[in-house]
């Protein structure tokens, strides 16, 4: 008694992937159907049945199913494909790779499938090898999508862009093929120049679509502007997308995410990055690998960043100068690019002049940049300027609840020895950020100030220690 084919197409239609895996098996090892008589059937049973994996997320036994099928399809006689073909029509399975299920076997999509595995086992070398056996002109918008993914994963970036390109002259309205290529460094221009200029089938009129794709090319030119550094220009776009979408969640999403790079965020958002990583490790050289990667996948701010940070931890001043002025060159109207370049100076003892410099055309070009008034203030204190960084300082406090911002003036406070106005900052500070280790060190020290006690005094317990051992020095003397 043989499996009926049709209680498999059922089960995986249905969503009930486990019992179809279960039935898979007997049908794939029906006596009746054998890799000698009837490989095309063996092949179509052993395609349902990786199919079943793969929705179970059995993507290595997917794998070695769906090998074998392209096995047995091989083997098929070639003058009966076609006969095949018509044999297995009455089949009302689809033949789109997305769900996975097909009525012949088509060897590119069961290529397709293959490396879908691979993909979901971060397998990604082996998925690009299997769908480079696809031909150019096979593949579909899913396959070109995923070839975009892969080449951009191996940093092939030319045949990345071809290939994302090749997904919008199909469908301009593939958001993740535009953000790639902007990303990639493609012109906002030539983006545009792959959509349609005609009217798409089904459109009113001229006008609607012509009101249907402008926002489309608006959408392209922020992701450009935002590739380029050109965060106001990009957040300008999305305002106006914003008008005609209002609530749209995913472009209130992408404003959030410019406006959290040139805020005060930016440094949390950057904690994720994996350079970061490497520097919270102390492997700053692996950390310059890092975000040199980055940089070829999309230079911006952070990377600069990442890179100056990381150079100045291994002492190459002049590498971290050379970073830090790339920054400038590519932005030069970001006051964040002229304080990298500041923080360089400022690194050396005879480059604090010029850092004073760079930091102060910053605050002209941005006046609320906290982050150049806090180095500014660091500047002025290491030369003794402590009233200057103090009235600086107190100028931001307005406008910025910053626990850095408190913590800053809570230490110059200290330092010219206004006990009382330094523990009103750091305890500001601790009410902001209660985990501001910089506060609690700072206030655990300045109290102790408070009662009179050295803060550089060693503890109790380490005195009786010294003692101790001092008292079993002069008993061994005696002995």
């Amino acid at each position: 008694m043989d499996v009926p084919k049709d209680y498999m197409t059922t089960l995986l239609d249905h969503g009930l992937f486990a019992s179809a895996q279960m039935l898979g098996c007997f049908l794939v090892s029906s006596s009746s159907i054998s890799l000698e008589t009837s490989p095309h059937l063996k092949a179509e049973n052993l395609v349902l049945l990786g199919d079943a994996l793969f929705r179970e997320k059995e993507y290595r036994r997917a794998i070695h199913t769906y090998k074998q099928a392209l096995h047995c399809h091989r083997l098929t006689p070639k003058q009966n494909a076609s006969a095949v073909r018509s044999s297995l029509s009455a089949s009302t399975r689809s033949s789109s790779p997305n769900s996975f299920n097909i009525s012949t076997i088509n060897e590119n999509e069961v290529k397709f499938k293959i490396a879908s595995s691979h993909c979901a086992l971060n397998e990604n070398r082996a998925a690009l090898l299997e769908m480079e056996g696809v031909p150019s002109k096979a593949r579909n918008l899913q396959m070109n999508l995923m070839m975009g993914k892969l080449y951009r994963n191996s940093r092939h970036t030319r045949a990345a862009i071809t290939s994302y390109k090749e997904c919008l002259r199909h469908c301009p309205c593939i958001i993740e093929a535009i953000i790639a290529l902007a990303e990639l460094g493609v012109a906002a221009k030539d983006i545009i120049s792959l959509f349609p200029q005609t009217p798409t089938r089904g459109a009113r009129s001229t006008f609607d679509h012509f009101d249907s794709s402008r926002w489309l090319q608006r959408y392209v030119e922020a992701q450009c502007c935002i590739a380029s550094n050109d965060y106001k220009g990009g957040l300008e776009f999305f305002a106006e997308i914003l008008r005609r979408f209002p609530n749209n969640i995913h472009i209130l999403l992408e404003m959030a995410k410019v406006e959290a790079i040139i805020g005060k965020t930016e440094e949390a958002i950057t904690n994720f990055e994996k350079g970061n990583l490497f520097l919270s490790m102390n492997r700053p050289e692996a950390a310059v690998v890092a975000f040199r990667g980055a940089q070829e996948l999309r230079p911006d701010l952070r990377s600069y960043q990442g890179l100056v940070r990381s150079y100045l931890a291994i002492s190459k001043i002049k590498e971290a100068l050379h970073a830090a002025r790339e920054a400038m060159k590519a932005m030069p109207q970001s006051a964040k690019a002229l304080k990298l370049v500041g923080d360089v100076h400022a690194s050396n003892t005879t480059g604090r002049e010029k850092a004073k410099k760079f930091y102060e055309s910053a605050l002209r070009l941005e006046p609320g940049y906290l982050g150049a008034a806090l180095a500014l203030a660091e500047l002025h204190v290491i030369e003794g300027r402590n009233g200057d960084a103090v009235s600086l300082l107190e100028r931001y406090l307005k406008d910025w609840a910053d626990d850095s911002l408190h913590v800053k003036l809570a230490q110059v406070f200290a330092a010219t020895n206004m006990l009382q106005d330094a523990l009103s900052h750091y305890q500001a500070a601790l009410r902001i950020n209660p985990q501001n280790e910089a506060a609690k060190k700072g206030l655990e020290r300045l109290e102790k100030q408070l009662k009179g006690v050295d803060p550089d005094a060693p503890e109790e317990d380490e005195d009786n220690d010294v003692e101790d051992a001092d008292a079993d020095q002069e008993e061994a003397e005696l002995l």
